[in-house]
């Protein structure tokens, strides 16, 4: 029956709708946002992080693995979240401050341990109000809606 939610997998509760809507609103917002603050050659700059300096001229190709690459860490990072929701309880009660405190994390990890493992080797420190910034878009643009949608979806 297509209204019972165990029996059809796209149903009202299921890991897999919870972790696809979340990464994807965090994936579209923060893809835009970055994309008009910075330009739209956004998905060169991620695509240098695997590929190195060369990426900057890349073609069509670097473009569609930057943007590969960008969904795939937002869909990660929808991953965790619902895989620790699993045995924290409280992240699926409280999705507004869980949401927020979990997009200033995934911001922390991006700068902290991501970053410096590129292939650009970002070596400068980002300045501390740069950082506070970009805790923030974080916050808001993937936490909450990967922090709701795991709500909405989980079981």
């Amino acid at each position: 029956m297509i209204g019972d939610s165990t029996a059809w997998p796209f149903g009202k509760r299921n890991a897999f709708l919870a972790i696809t809507v979340g990464g994807s609103i965090a994936g579209v917002v923060a893809l835009l946002h970055a994309c008009i603050q910075s330009g739209w050659d956004i998905p060169l700059t991620i695509a240098e992080g695997l590929i190195g300096a060369k990426a900057e001229h890349g073609g069509v190709g670097t473009y569609v693995l930057g943007v590969f690459l960008h969904f795939f860490i937002a869909f990660t990072a929808a991953a965790v979240y619902y895989t620790a929701s699993r045995r924290l309880s409280f992240l699926k009660q409280h999705p507004l401050v869980c949401g927020l405190y979990y997009g200033a994390t995934v911001q922390l990890v991006m700068h902290l341990i991501v970053f410096p493992l590129c292939a650009f080797h970002e070596s400068n420190p980002i300045p501390i109000h740069d950082l506070l910034l970009g805790m923030l878009y974080k916050m808001v643009e993937v936490g909450l809606p990967i922090s709701y949608s795991v709500r909405r979806f989980s079981k």
